[in-house]
């Protein structure tokens, strides 16, 4: 026998069991013969859906046999042909009701299999859904068993270091008291000749030892390089960890693609839903038609019924009239015969008497034919009232069970809609545990939209997005002087993403700040290609605010909803900018008076010094910080920074930004059941953009901001090539922006790159260099990010780190 359709779900007992109810017997061994000769007949072969359409002529066995032939052989059904099914027609002749039944109940077996083919698509999705699941979990489970592994080696080589490192102190102390003795024996060597030969053999004596303790300094070496391959070792099985990490993420990759099939397939189950709907309309009209149909059919009987009487009422009277005209005849013959007998009337008189009966005799046959006409009538109006009476009832089943179809197709797909929600929060969650298990630094890059002003040319010409399933959302690719340069990074937002778009996918790392985590996003890239916006944006439009205002404002909400969980939280912000290498207060107005280090020279007034501690925090000298409680306050804080920020106009842009935007949120938390403490940073950076001084044609005071920009962006090109060469000197100090970020690019924070670019043909270079740089930043190793839970404490310093 050919094998089950896999598209095709398993029956239950109950709907074989209200199938055969449904069916009469003969009916139920004609269904029998037929899937015999489906078997044997389709066997693997496809059975296209257009040879069910073929079989609406055959007789009712031959119906039963084709739409029990899937069980034999797999059907698949196309958007074509489920449309097809829904938009067919049901003809017939117009009182030919039995002809449109079967039509009828030959579509309702074919909607039945499209919706079962349906079923067994949803549940082949949720299968490939669980064993998704299930691999991702043990993956998980290895990770973590590895790590355990990890960390119990290096325990046992902390202790046989240690163990090392004090048989060597002990040995060097013994050599220290050897050659003590030593001078002991040649001071007495001096003092006394005569026990010179004692103190020769004391020193045979010595140098023995010596020669052995060097020995065993020669073996404590070679148990060290012993321990240098083991550690090169374990390197190499750190290596093949992160290409297991790579593979994971392969797989989460495919899980995507998995998951825009489900949503594919969730548009066409839309699709269909909307044609049942269109159906379930005509339906509705069907009905409606059909009950008019009666109401008529019940006139039309009630008028035959009146027009019955009348003629029985007729008839009645004809039938008077022929025994009165068979009287009169009889009487006329009686008289005939006593005119014969008596008075011998001529013949003629007798024939128009003959004619006069024929005559009676012919319009009562005549009266007859029509009686049986009338009858006849009466007849066919009670069976066509049956036949209606039949048709509404049916028409009622069918649109019930319709009902039931459309409800039932609604409920899943809003389970499909929820299963494609859960999937792909599943997902992000799954990513970032990715990364943060590699210690990579996070890229997103965005393109802005052409605007007017830039060079001819359209934004397909210079940029465009691969398709492909390995770097859909994640791949860019930049044309110049016809050869093509390809950049993937974690996220990639064309010019037609939105603020809400971009927010969405760094929402849950801004909440890793509420948990207590270092958190860092900074955006880099050529000036005018929208790195202000993407961070600040127009705060005065809602769909136009930028990460920074939606990032607080998602921070307020989850501490305001994280309260009823005893959870309390305090919050303190700061806001500054690094202008010409020289660290301006842009919240020192709300002290006191302007900021007197806004100088040309930047030299008088407060001297702010940036201050790394111990225990990984990193503070800034005499900067105003300010307590924060509400998104009100904030605003406020973001708009006074804004007018205080300094800007400049440039051939490039027109409101170029001149200097780095740091603005840090601290964030202590305290559980007032568990005695918990966490401490969690959010910094947020709008880097001044790169620019290129043939281009932006700078002078002047333009000139020396150009240069301090190119000046510290350069220094952080150097620090991330040192990261990525995994140098022993990394060269934070050589600028302060470096400086400050140290903790962000080299200490256990999560750290997020925006690289902007844009579209203008023109700047497809500088574009070039700043994807080139961003790839840099995305291979980079950080380590992994600590979460920082205390107990309670007072210290509400503010830190960078």
């Amino acid at each position: 026998m050919a094998s089950r359709n896999q598209n095709r779900p398993p029956r239950s007992p109950a709907t074989k069991k209200d199938n055969m109810d449904e069916a009469p017997l003969d009916k139920r061994r004609k269904i029998g013969a037929g899937r015999m000769l489906g078997t044997r007949g389709v066997g693997r072969g496809r059975q296209a859906f257009v040879s069910i359409n073929n079989q609406q002529d055959l007789g009712s066995a031959s119906e039963i046999t084709g739409t029990e032939g899937p069980e034999g052989g797999s059907i698949e059904f196309t958007k074509d042909e489920v449309e097809a099914l829904l938009n067919e027609k049901i003809r017939a002749k117009k009182f030919d009701t039995k002809g449109k039944m079967e039509q009828m109940e030959l579509h309702i077996k074919k909607l039945k299999l499209c919706i079962k083919w349906f079923q067994q698509r949803d549940e082949d999705q949720l299968v490939e859904q669980g064993k998704l699941q299930n691999a991702l979990e043990c993956a998980e489970k290895k990770c973590a068993d590895t790590e355990l592994e990890m960390k119990n080696k290096e325990k046992e080589l902390n202790i046989i270091s240690m163990e090392l490192r004090n048989s060597i102190a002990s040995l060097q102390d013994k050599l220290v008291k050897e050659e003590s003795e030593k001078l002991d024996v040649m001071d007495s060597y001096t003092r006394e000749k005569e026990a010179r030969a004692a103190v020769e053999k004391v020193k045979g004596s010595l140098s023995e030892e010596l020669a052995k303790t060097q020995q065993e300094k020669l073996n404590a070496n070679q148990k060290v390089t012993s321990l240098n391959d083991m550690y090169k070792r374990l390197q190499e099985y750190n290596t093949s960890l992160q290409q297991y990490n790579s593979k994971l993420q392969t797989d989460l990759a495919m899980a995507n693609e998995s998951l825009k099939k489900v949503e594919k397939e969730k548009l066409a189950i839309v699709e269909n839903l909307s044609t049942l709907r269109g159906h379930y309309n005509s339906l509705q009209e069907q009905l409606t038609s059909s009950r008019a149909s009666q109401d008529e059919a019940v006139k039309q009987k009630e008028l035959l019924g009146n027009e019955v009487q009348c003629l029985r009422g007729e008839l009645q009277q004809v039938r008077d009239d022929r025994d009165r005209q068979v009287m009169q005849v009889q009487a006329l013959a009686t008289e005939v015969e006593k005119y014969k007998e008596s008075t011998g009337k001529s013949f003629i008189e007798l024939d128009s008497l003959t004619v006069k009966s024929n005559s009676l005799e012919e319009t009562c046959s005549s009266q007859r034919e029509q009686l049986r006409i009338i009858q006849h009538r009466l007849a066919a109006a009670n069976e066509k009232l049956k036949m209606v009476d039949m048709s509404a009832s049916e028409t009622r089943t069918q649109f019930e069970l319709q009902k039931g179809v459309v409800s039932e197709l609604q409920n899943r797909l809003a389970d499909a809609e929820l299963r494609i929600i859960e999937g792909e929060n599943l997902r992000k969650k799954l990513h970032n545990t990715i990364l943060e298990l590699k210690g990579n630094i996070r890229v997103f890059c965005r393109v802005r939209p052409l605007l007017p002003e830039d060079g001819a040319g359209s934004e397909t010409s210079v940029i465009s997005f691969p398709t492909s399933t390995e770097t859909l959302g994640r791949g860019i690719d930049l044309t110049q002087n016809g050869q093509t340069y390809p950049f993937t990074f974690d996220k990639v937002f064309a010019h037609e993403a939105t603020q809400q778009d971009v927010f969405v996918e760094i929402s849950q790392l801004v909440q890793s700040a509420l948990d207590g985590y270092k958190v860092c996003i900074f955006a880099y890239g050529q000036t005018g290609s929208g790195k202000t916006y993407t961070m600040m944006g127009r705060p005065e439009f809602l769909d136009q605010k930028g990460l920074i205002p939606r990032s607080l404002e998602q921070i307020f909400q989850t501490s305001q909803s994280l309260s009823a969980q005893g959870w309390k939280y305090k919050m303190q912000a700061s806001m500054l900018e690094i202008y010409n290498e020289t660290i301006r207060d842009l919240l020192t107005t709300r002290s006191g008076g302007l900021d007197v280090t806004r100088t040309e020279n930047g030299v008088g007034g407060k001297q702010y010094a940036i201050k790394h501690e111990a225990n990984g925090n990193t503070h800034v000298s005499d900067l105003t910080i300010v307590d924060v409680g509400s998104m009100k306050e904030i605003s406020s804080l973001l708009q006074q920074a804004s007018h205080c920020r300094s800007v400049g106009r440039t051939q490039m842009n027109e409101q170029s930004s001149r200097s780095h935007l740091v603005f840090t949120l601290r964030i202590c938390g305290v559980n007032e059941g568990t005695e918990q403490q966490v401490q969690g940073v959010l910094n947020l950076i709008d880097l001044a953009g790169s620019e290129r001084l043939s281009k932006s044609m700078s002078t002047g005071d333009r000139l020396k901001e150009t240069q301090a920009i190119n000046k510290s962006l350069s220094s952080l090109s150097d620090v991330i090539l040192a990261l990525a060469r995994k140098d022993d000197h990394v060269p934070y100090r050589n600028s302060k922006l470096t400086y400050l970020l140290q903790p962000c690019l080299g200490g256990d924070s999560k750290t997020l790159m925006f690289v902007n670019i844009s579209p203008d043909p023109s700047s497809v270079g500088e574009s070039i260099c700043s994807l080139r740089f961003a790839a840099k930043v995305n291979a980079c190793e950080i380590g992994i990010p600590r979460r920082q839970t205390t107990m309670r404490t007072t210290d509400y310093r503010l830190s960078y780190g």
